[in-house]
């Protein structure tokens, strides 16, 4: 089998379509894609126009869980997965169902996007990044390899975020039935920025143009302009001027 198209598909002009890749029953491809191959695209799949999808990559993938999982609700109806124009999903990567990407974003090599995550446009998700279910992540963002975005995030507009940075939701640590009433993720506001290898604890709230040090282990919230460093988190200095959202070009 060189390549399975189901005959309800409907596949834009000038596509082409690697080898042993399969498209499910009702998914839409826009003019101008190029689709690598071994790709798995699933039914209902919504993908742009120009959008480049390498080798490998599955979109559109139900979630599944374990029979103790507290948040996956496998088996749920979802919404079909969204890609924008002009995005690009790279090798091994892998974009759920009921997720919504805007266009021009990169979904690098081998991250995962879960399930009811919204990602704005021209947003770049590093290498083997993984963004959890119930994410929003605005535009223009920089989230880099090997960051893990948990569920019940909410990341600004023109937000950095380096390679390692883990986040957390649970403040209980899995040890008590009633924890998830109160499950929260990190807000990163509009120009937050997050340094490499930090660790950010449940519910925290990164204000516009604050700033996590390399390395930090923040346990309050930082307010806005502020850079905080050391373990646990402790204001370091303001952010410089020319570092503020507002006196950058770009």
């Amino acid at each position: 089998m060189e390549k399975s198209i189901h005959a309800s598909a409907v596949i834009g002009e000038d596509v082409e379509v690697g080898w042993y890749t399969v498209i499910g029953e009702d998914v839409k491809i826009g003019s101008g894609c190029r689709i690598g191959n071994h790709v798995v695209i699933h039914q209902g799949s919504r993908i742009g126009g120009n959008v480049r999808i390498d080798d490998g990559a599955v979109i559109g993938k139900l979630p599944m869980a374990a029979r103790r999982s507290m948040m996956t609700q496998a088996g749920r109806a979802l919404e079909p997965v969204v890609i924008g124009d002009d995005s690009i999903i790279g090798t091994g990567a892998i974009v759920y169902a009921g997720s919504t990407i805007g266009k021009g974003v990169l979904v690098a090599d081998t991250a995962s996007v879960r399930e009811d995550v919204t990602i704005g446009d021209f947003t770049i998700i590093g290498r083997n990044a993984t963004i959890d279910n119930k994410v929003s992540i605005g535009e223009r963002c920089k989230i880099q390899t090997d960051v893990y975005i948990c569920a019940y995030s909410e990341i600004g507009h023109d937000c950095f975020i380096a390679p390692c940075v883990a986040t957390s939701n649970d403040n209980f640590a899995g040890r008590w039935k009633e924890r998830t009433k109160y499950y929260k993720g990190v807000t990163v506001k509009d120009g937050g920025r997050i340094a490499l290898n930090a660790t950010i604890l449940p519910g925290k709230v990164i204000s516009e143009d604050g700033m996590a040090a390399a390395g930090s282990v923040l346990t309050k919230d930082i307010p806005h302009g502020v850079i905080v460093c050391g373990n646990p988190a402790k204001t370091l200095r303001p952010v410089p001027k020319n570092q503020l959202m507002k006196n950058q070009e770009d």
